[in-house]
C-alpha cells in the first residue's frame, strides 16, 4: 500500500477568509437599476398587447369622373364703353346707373335743336341744288337739239353738259350732308349697343359731352347673361383635353370658397396654344348665369368634368400616408392586426384617391389612428363619430368585416 502524502495547504488556503459584502450605496444602486429595467420591460409588454384605436373604411370599386380642378375668373361675353357720337349738352339720362338694359334702349339724350337746325339747313341746300340741276338738265336737253340742227357751237354744247354734271354731284353732296345731320340728330340720342349691366355714370343732365370722346365713356356695359369663366390648365392636361373635345365637357363653377352650390356650364373656348412661359393653356366655359350667381371679375372655383373612368379602385385620400418610399396604406387583416401596403396612387378625385396597385377591392384600410400604427399591431376599430371625441356604446367596438365585439 501507498502511502498518503501530507496535502500542503497552499498561500491562499492559508489566509483567512472574508466575507464578500458589498458596500451599501453600491447595493442599493444595483437595486435600483434592476427594478427599472423590470418596470420597463414590464411597460414594453404591457404597450405590445394594447390595442390602438382605428378607424377604417372598405376599398371599393366605383366609377369615378376624371375632373380637372382649378381656378377661374368670370368675364362678360360682351363689353362696351358707351361714347357719344354727337356733342352737345346733356339735356336728360333715361336710366339709372347699375340697371339692366336692352340692347337699342335709349341712355342719354343730348339736346338735339342744334341737330335738327342742322338737318333743315341741309335739306333747304338739297332742295335748291336739286332745282337748279334740274334747270341745268332742261338747259343741256336744248341745247343737244340744237347742236343737232348746227344752231349752236360744240363749245356751248360742252359747256352746258358741263354745268348739268357739276350741279348733279352738287345734289349728291347735298345728300350725304343731309344724311350727315340726320345721323347726327340720331345720335344726340344714345342708345346702348348691347344689353347688360350698367356700370357707373360719368356724365349727368346739365354736363356737356364731347363726341368721340373715348377717354372718358359716358357709362360701360357688361353682358352677364349668358357669362364666361376664363381658366388654365397644365400642358399635361392637354392631351385629355383635346381627346374629349368632340363632345364638349361639362363645366361646374362654384362662385364662393365655402359654397356648395355649383352651376353648371359648358366648355365654350380653348386656345390655340399654349403660353411658352406658364405651360398653361386658356380655356372658357360658358354657363346661363340667369339667377345672376356669377359676376364679372370674380375668382371662382372650376371643375372641368371630361370623362366617368368605370370601375377604378378607390380608397378614402385619409387612408394614403407618404414616406421616402412613397405612398401607403395600413391594411388591416381579419385578425386586426396591421400590414403596411405600398400603393400607387393614379389620381386623387374630391376625397377619394384612386389606386393603381397595391390593394384590391373589398379590403380593408385604416383612415384615422395611423401615426399610433406599427406593422403587426393590433387595432381596435371604432366609429368616425367616437375617434372625434363623440360617444358610443360602452364597451363595444366595431370589427373590421361589420361585427360587433
Amino acid at each position: 500500500m501507498f502511502a498518503r502524502k501530507p496535502i500542503r495547504a497552499s498561500r491562499c488556503d492559508r489566509r483567512p477568509r472574508r466575507a464578500s459584502v458589498l458596500p451599501p450605496l453600491a447595493l442599493a444602486a444595483a437595486l435600483l437599476a434592476a427594478g427599472l429595467s423590470l418596470g420597463g420591460c414590464a411597460q414594453r409588454a404591457a404597450r405590445g398587447s394594447q390595442r390602438v384605436p382605428i378607424v377604417v373604411a372598405r376599398v371599393e370599386k366605383r366609377p369615378v369622373p376624371y375632373e380637372i380642378d382649378a381656378t377661374g375668373t368670370v368675364e362678360p361675353i360682351q363689353s362696351a364703353s358707351v361714347t357719344a357720337q354727337s356733342g352737345g349738352l346733356v339735356m336728360r339720362v333715361a336710366f339709372r346707373e347699375g340697371d339692366e338694359v336692352r340692347a337699342g334702349q335709349a341712355l342719354v339724350i343730348i339736346d338735339p335743336r342744334p341737330f335738327e337746325a342742322a338737318v333743315a339747313r341741309a335739306a333747304a341746300v338739297l332742295a335748291r341744288d336739286h332745282a337748279q340741276a334740274g334747270t341745268s338738265r332742261l338747259d343741256l336737253q336744248r341745247a343737244e337739239t340744237l347742236a343737232g340742227q348746227q344752231l349752236i357751237a360744240d363749245d356751248e354744247l360742252q359747256r352746258k353738259r358741263a354745268d348739268a354734271e357739276a350741279l348733279a354731284a352738287t345734289v349728291r353732296a347735298d345728300s350725304a350732308a343731309l344724311l350727315t345731320a340726320r345721323l347726327d340728330l340720331a345720335n344726340a340720342t344714345v342708345r346702348a349697343p348691347i344689353g347688360g349691366k350698367t356700370g357707373s355714370l360719368a356724365f349727368h343732365a346739365g354736363d356737356v359731352v364731347r363726341a368721340n370722346d373715348s377717354t372718358t365713356p359716358l357709362v360701360t356695359i357688361k353682358q352677364i347673361r349668358p357669362i364666361r369663366v376664363r381658366f388654365t390648365v397644365t400642358q399635361a392636361d392637354l392631351p385629355e383635353v383635346r381627346r374629349h373635345r368632340d363632345r364638349p365637357p361639362r363645366v361646374e363653377i362654384a362662385p364662393g370658397e365655402g359654397d356648395s352650390v355649383w352651376i353648371e356650364g359648358r366648355l365654350a373656348f380653348v386656345d390655340n396654344a399654349v403660353d411658352a412661359a406658364s405651360g398653361t393653356l386658356l380655356l372658357k366655359a360658358e354657363c346661363a348665369n340667369r339667377d345672376g350667381a356669377l359676376w364679372p371679375g370674380e375668382f371662382v372655383r372650376v371643375r372641368l368634368r371630361l370623362y366617368e373612368q368605370p370601375g377604378a379602385t378607390v380608397v378614402p385620400s385619409a387612408a394614403v400616408s407618404s414616406s421616402q418610399r412613397g405612398s401607403y396604406c395600413y391594411v388591416v387583416k381579419p385578425d386586426t392586426t396591421v400590414e403596411v401596403r405600398p400603393v400607387t396612387v393614379q389620381r386623387v378625385w374630391r376625397e377619394l384617391s384612386v389606386i393603381a396597385s397595391g390593394v384590391s377591392a373589398g379590403e380593408t384600410v385604416v383612415t384615422d389612428g395611423q401615426l399610433r400604427l406599427s406593422p403587426g399591431a393590433k387595432g381596435v376599430v371604432r366609429s368616425a363619430a367616437e375617434a372625434s371625441g363623440g360617444t358610443g356604446p360602452a364597451g363595444a367596438s366595431t370589427t373590421p368585416d361589420g361585427g360587433t365585439r
